[in-house]
């Protein structure tokens, strides 16, 4: 079910994303201040997050899930009669606010009643929804804002209806308390609040992870590559559009075999393969601007550089996107924890906004090669953060060796 909803999720906003800029620029703004439509929806998200996780623990994920997905619905529908640039920009807003209800109670509804066995593929499933959305919503959207460059935001509304009737016909069927006491049972810590979650070096390890993850796949790589392309190596903007293609797919075929080995060998050594690999695609972005300064904006080598990057990304995208989740899963050990669970989204958000601003401070400063050998450094940082990180999967002893504080009396 919650895959169904984050295709619809992922769907309807593939097909505005494309026409959101172009839509502000209709209200005679800069490109700054079109951009910011874009980053208000992240802010509010980012802000609120903590906000939703409380949601979460006092009202239940059902609710918190549907009444989320509910005010994107309207903000976007408002959004799209929208008859001022400041109007505009206060439904962005508060559609942020609906997208992290949304975001924080759907995954913490996932890790609560999926068991430890199961949570890897789970995350898997669920992430391969929004992925499948996001690429076949471009594809949509082309011939939507064709129509009309309203009507992005009604379609949007409208895949976020579905996706909110989906989501309360199956939890309205789900036995959810039932699930719970079920997954809970023999496993250990259970942990609700955040104050205990941070005494766990394996949650402390997927924050690390998924600052990481949010700073240089969703930031930089969304950001500063496609300028690398264009700008650096004097491509066309084609060239950016079959590298971001290649990694989905790489994405997409490894994302069920990289839960399943989250599932079955471990979060540790998943989220090892994923670091290590987000490391070496960062190394040979660098590569290929060096190739390009040194050979020329003709060299052969630096596209070759790049493509292969995109993949190996691609690759470490599918191992990041279930094992960390897992091992938040894990933590909280088939309980509510929407504090928890809030605090490790909020950290691929804080990166995600971080990423473009350093990236490109760093671009204008320097170069691009400067920009993704910093993004390589930090990669090697959660490497060496896995390294030494506990294994997390299957907890069912009261050893508590991974809280030693809990151990004091």
């Amino acid at each position: 079910m919650l895959s169904a909803v984050a295709f619809c999720v992922a769907l309807g906003f593939g097909i505005l994303a494309p026409a959101l800029p172009v839509f502000a620029r209709t209200f005679d703004v800069t490109a700054l201040q079109a951009s910011a439509v874009i980053s208000v929806f992240a802010l509010v998200r980012f802000v609120t997050s903590p906000i939703s996780g409380v949601m979460v623990d006092r009202w239940g994920e059902r609710v918190v899930l549907t009444s989320g997905l509910s005010i994107v619905a309207v903000s976007s529908a408002a959004a799209g009669f929208s008859q001022s640039f400041h109007q505009l920009l206060l439904l962005r807003g508060i559609g942020g606010l609906g997208s992290s209800m949304f975001t924080v109670s759907a995954l913490a509804l996932l890790l609560r009643v999926v068991h430890s066995s199961q949570r890897g593929r789970a995350a898997s499933a669920f992430q391969g929804g929004f992925l499948l959305g996001g690429v076949t919503g471009p594809a949509v959207g082309g011939l939507v804002v064709a129509w009309s460059i309203r009507a992005p935001f009604f379609v949007y509304a409208a895949t976020l209806g579905l996706a909110a009737v989906v989501a309360v016909v199956f939890l309205a069927k789900a036995h959810l308390a039932e699930r719970e006491q079920e997954v809970s049972h023999g496993e250990e810590g259970k942990i609700e609040r955040l104050r205990e979650a941070l005494r766990d070096r394996g949650y402390r390890a997927a924050l690390g992870v998924s600052l990481v993850t949010g700073f240089v796949v969703f930031g930089m790589r969304a950001s500063i590559v496609p300028l690398f392309i264009t700008e650096g190596m004097g491509k066309s903007a084609s060239l950016v559009g079959i590298g971001f293609l290649i990694a989905a797919a790489c994405q997409a075929v490894l994302l069920l075999p990289a839960g399943r080995m989250a599932d079955t060998e471990g979060r540790r050594k998943a989220m090892l393969i994923g670091t290590v690999a987000t490391s070496i695609g960062m190394v040979l972005l660098t590569a290929a601007d060096v190739v390009t300064n040194g050979w020329g904006t003709t060299a052969v080598a630096a596209t070759a550089l790049f493509l292969l990057a995109m993949a190996i990304q691609g690759a470490a995208g599918a191992f990041l996107a279930s094992a960390p989740a897992a091992v938040v899963g894990d933590v909280v050990g088939g309980r509510k924890g929407g504090v928890v669970v809030a605090t490790f989204q909020m950290m691929s958000d804080l990166g995600a906004v971080l990423g473009p601003l350093i990236a490109g401070l760093l671009v204008d400063m320097f170069d691009f090669d400067w920009a993704f050998a910093a993004g390589s450094a930090l990669s090697v940082g959660a490497v060496i953060v896995v390294l030494v990180m506990p294994e997390t999967l299957h907890r069912t002893t009261a050893s508590n060796e991974d809280h030693p504080e809990e151990n004091v009396s």
